[in-house]
């Protein structure tokens, strides 16, 4: 098993992001795209980081693997869901969450050589992954599982 703390992934304006500093708080990883039927799920998305804050971290991670449905640069990322949602949670830099390029930390998620627990494969945007305040993965859900569905808060309560 891999430890998920010591994976590298940079944020939307391309600095470090140290997952290390999240341990002892769950990670939800979301896939995001702005163009996506899903893409309204951001507004629920800040609601569950403001309201789970103090254990919760919620790290969009823009993609454009799907339907090409995140095609923009970062700033434009950044503003589209600064402007739109009110996101002020962590947005990392744009990845690929599958396929030859896939991003080590979407391995990580996606397959139990790695994380220990479960493989999966991403099928859409805003597909979460939820991982423990130790670093283990607890479960992933498809993009129709709402941010603030039961099957991800129940976890935080």
């Amino acid at each position: 098993m891999t430890d998920i703390y010591n994976i590298e992934i940079n944020s939307l304006q391309n600095n470090p992001i140290q997952l290390s500093n999240f341990k002892g708080k769950y990670i939800l990883f979301i896939n995001v795209a702005s163009k996506c039927g899903f893409t309204p799920q951001y507004k629920e998305l800040e609601k569950l980081h403001q309201t789970y804050k103090d254990k919760l971290v919620v790290i969009g991670v823009p993609c454009n693997q799907f339907g090409s449905q995140e095609p923009g640069s970062s700033e434009e990322i950044q503003e589209f869901c600064q402007v739109n949602y009110g996101v002020s949670f962590l947005i990392t830099e744009k990845i690929d969450v599958k396929g030859i390029n896939q991003h080590p930390l979407y391995s990580w998620l996606t397959k139990k050589k790695f994380n220990d627990k479960k493989s999966s494969s991403v099928k859409w945007n805003f597909q979460k992954y939820l991982v423990s305040p130790e670093g283990n993965l607890i479960d992933y859900y498809f993009s129709i599982t709402k941010p603030l569905s039961s099957k991800i808060t129940k976890h935080l309560k």
